[in-house]
């Protein structure tokens, strides 16, 4: 994340997605995956060393691609709803 928009100079230094990407991630690639490589098993039936060829690179490369996008989705969710303009007491 860079400190501050290069754009219009908004200070980014406090913005911060954490662990809530990666989240939602493992499970949107792990249902996607999951489901298609046992739809793949019931009906072709593919042997264990075909799967494990397709499905992990096809799983590691869906994770990878959706992490940039998903993460400046939550930054962006964050900005929009004011996260960190609140009162700690209350």
């Amino acid at each position: 994340m860079v400190p501050r928009c290069e754009a219009c100079g908004l200070d980014l230094s406090g913005e911060d997605s954490g662990d809530g990407p990666v989240a939602f991630i493992v499970l949107l690639v792990g249902f996607l995956v999951v489901g298609t490589a046992l739809l793949v098993e019931v009906r072709f039936g593919w042997p264990i060393w075909l799967h494990l060829l397709v499905w992990l690179p096809l799983a590691l490369l869906a994770c990878l691609l959706l992490m940039r996008p998903l993460k400046a989705m939550m930054i962006g969710l964050q900005f929009k709803h004011r996260a960190r303009d609140f009162d700690h007491a209350g």
